[in-house]
């Protein structure tokens, strides 16, 4: 199950984490957004233990999406050490999500 991360877990959840991290900028009214969910989801239980995979819900938690530029939804981000390492915005296939937490590990 992927995290639902927030804007005050943020900071600890992704910025401070040792591992990769996937994050999915996403909202309940997105319908591209639910296309990419379940794969997040497979995403999530595949990689656990390996690197960190969350959510944010943007109408929920505005600060982080503004402050990493997410003008479009779904907007995936991949972080390393706290920097943004990868970006993909829109529908994308698994592979595009592995592949970028794959080349970290």
């Amino acid at each position: 199950m992927a995290l639902e991360i927030t804007d005050a877990t943020f900071e600890e959840t992704v910025l401070k984490s040792s591992k990769p991290v996937l994050v999915d900028f996403w909202a309940a009214w997105c319908g591209p957004c639910r296309m990419v969910g379940p794969i997040i989801e497979q995403i999530s239980e595949e990689y656990e233990g390996k690197a960190v995979v969350g959510k944010v819900d943007v109408d929920a938690n505005q600060e982080f999406a503004a402050k990493y530029g997410v003008r479009n939804i779904p907007t995936v981000l991949v972080f390393q050490n706290g920097e943004v390492v990868g970006r993909q915005v829109g529908v994308a296939p698994k592979t595009a999500y592995t592949e970028a937490i794959d080349s970290l590990l």
